[in-house]
């Protein structure tokens, strides 16, 4: 059975509580189960992980270049996450990069991204909906 490796960085396994004003209300579990629907036709399988550390983030990514694809959210990872950026530039498959909220309506400081410039595709402010139509995207990205 192929993978999709579907990876959460810093403060998003507390999604559904942190600043739902900004994130929702949605889960991480929420999010894995409609991200498993969406590719389920395909016969693909979410291998899902949440790391609020960038070190284990680039372990999981190295060690998952066997996966047919990947959906990325390095939360504020984005603006600095240089190591990050140096192990999705090794990422040997489409990825795309999620992101909850449109940072380019908040705060300046957050209107950079070290990572998304590498990605097959990014999708900024669609809250959870983000992540399905990411997997959306792969379905479409990755041959049959």
């Amino acid at each position: 059975m192929s993978r999709l490796l579907l990876v959460n960085g810093p403060n998003l396994g507390i999604l559904g509580t942190r600043q739902p004003e900004i994130y929702g209300t949605d889960t991480l579990q929420d999010i894995e189960h409609w991200v498993g629907e969406e590719v389920a036709e395909r016969g693909w399988k979410v291998d899902s992980y949440q790391f609020d550390g960038e070190a284990e983030i680039i372990r999981t990514i190295q060690g998952n270049y066997d996966t047919v694809g990947a959906i990325i959210n390095p939360a504020a990872l984005m603006m600095a996450g240089w190591g990050l950026r140096d192990a999705l530039a090794n990422y040997p498959r489409p990825w795309i990069e999620v992101h909850l909220s449109n940072v380019w309506a908040r705060e300046q400081f957050r209107h950079e991204s070290v990572t998304g410039p590498l990605a097959s595709g990014v999708v900024f402010g669609l809250g959870a909906l983000g992540y399905r139509l990411a997997a959306r995207a792969l379905l479409e990205k990755v041959p049959a």
